[in-house]
């Protein structure tokens, strides 16, 4: 399989995301409407999630196992992730531009967060869990460390309740090119941690 990083990089600046459909044919789709994450005050989460961050149960980290990360979020009965795409996604994640974002207790990975990141703008593919609550306190800090790297635009592609919870919105296909062209003049580093990629360090209880 011929990877064209440059070619997919431009694909996802343009507003088009990659996925396979259910004979694991690789694609390019857009869509009418697009949902977001909110990294201003929209940005909300469920009062017995405050408790779990409160009790500072999970580490987070970035890119500690970005494999182990690909492997959980297609670890699933219906996936539009096939091996195919996991091969891009390795491809992306050795030129720096995928990445993922983790929650960790003790040595055991408890969920995360794959996404693509570019210019001003943090492109949400999968996220998974193998704890209870670690794929949500990863968005949580993952929000929290977009809005410190002055991101304007988390894209989580397509809305679902899972979503709404933290607050996600719709808006159409002309909104977000317009929202998509100003983050692209943005400059945002996703990355540029020391040593092991530790951005938090939560004591266990």
């Amino acid at each position: 399989m011929n990877i064209d990083i440059d070619s997919i990089i431009e694909g996802y600046s343009q507003g088009y995301f990659l996925m396979s459909d259910d004979d694991g044919q690789l694609d390019w789709y857009s869509s009418r409407q697009r949902t977001l994450i909110p990294l201003d005050d929209r940005f909300r989460y469920p009062k017995s999630l405050q408790r779990v961050l409160n009790q500072e149960r999970f580490s987070v980290a970035i890119n500690r196992d970005f494999k182990a990360v690909c492997e959980g979020c297609a670890d699933r009965d219906t996936t539009w992730i096939s091996d195919d795409l996991l091969r891009i996604y390795f491809a992306l994640h050795q030129a720096g531009w995928a990445h993922s974002f983790e929650t960790w207790q003790g040595d055991r990975l408890a969920g995360g967060i794959l996404g693509i990141a570019i210019k001003g703008v943090f492109i949400g593919e999968s996220m998974f869990y193998r704890i209870t609550e670690g794929s949500k306190v990863a968005m949580v800090k993952l929000v929290e460390h977009l809005r410190r790297k002055e991101y304007v635009l988390f894209d989580a592609q397509l809305q679902n309740p899972h979503l709404e919870r933290f607050g996600s919105y719709v808006i159409n296909s002309g909104q977000y090119k317009r929202l998509l062209h100003q983050a692209m003049i943005r400059n945002c580093i996703f990355n540029n941690v020391d040593l092991d990629n530790y951005i938090f360090t939560y004591k266990r209880r």
